[in-house]
């Protein structure tokens, strides 16, 4: 078995060798929770600007676990908090549906789908203060058009918006 190599390592990232194998990692072992939150038919979506794409980008709301003060901060929790942060809605119950791969070929990072259930619109959300982060709240039954409309606009759109999409795909 080939050795793993770190190549480079910043405070969020690690860059590795193994073998013929370029890959990257979250520093610390942190992970992700990505959530799934739907509000009577509407997608809640999140739109803020991505550095290394150049542009906003439409996206699931999500955020890291364990990130901040509490090193041992369970997924659910982590979910509830990063929803609620970055879109002012606040869920009556979060489910876990599993965890999934981002780029399995590039990247070792992992996240864990989160369905957020029973939404109460509490803020405007938004984010941190390092963050900004505008809220849409998508008909579901429109999300192919919006997604075109910010297509059009110059935005990209995050790859886990299929599993909204996946039935009309396949239809």
């Amino acid at each position: 078995m080939t050795e793993e190599t770190i190549v480079w390592q910043g405070k969020f990232i690690t860059a590795k060798v193994k073998g013929r194998w370029e890959y990257v990692s979250r520093a610390r072992g942190i992970r992700a929770a990505v959530i799934l939150a739907i509000d009577e038919g509407h997608a809640i979506l999140v739109e803020q600007f991505r550095v290394p794409l150049g542009c906003n980008c439409i996206e699931l709301p999500a955020g890291l676990i364990g990130d901040g003060d509490d090193a041992d901060e369970d997924d659910l929790t982590a979910a509830a908090r990063e929803l609620e942060e970055e879109t002012g809605y606040r869920a009556g119950r979060m489910e876990s549906l599993g965890e999934f791969w981002s780029s399995p070929g590039m990247v070792t990072e992992s996240y864990s789908l989160i369905r957020a259930h029973d939404l109460v619109k509490v803020s405007e959300g938004g984010g941190t203060e390092s963050e900004d982060i505008t809220v849409h709240r998508v008909a579901l039954d429109r999300l192919e058009d919006f997604i075109a409309e910010r297509r059009a606009l110059g935005d990209a759109i995050d790859g886990k918006l299929l599993m909204l999409m996946g039935p009309r795909l396949l239809g």
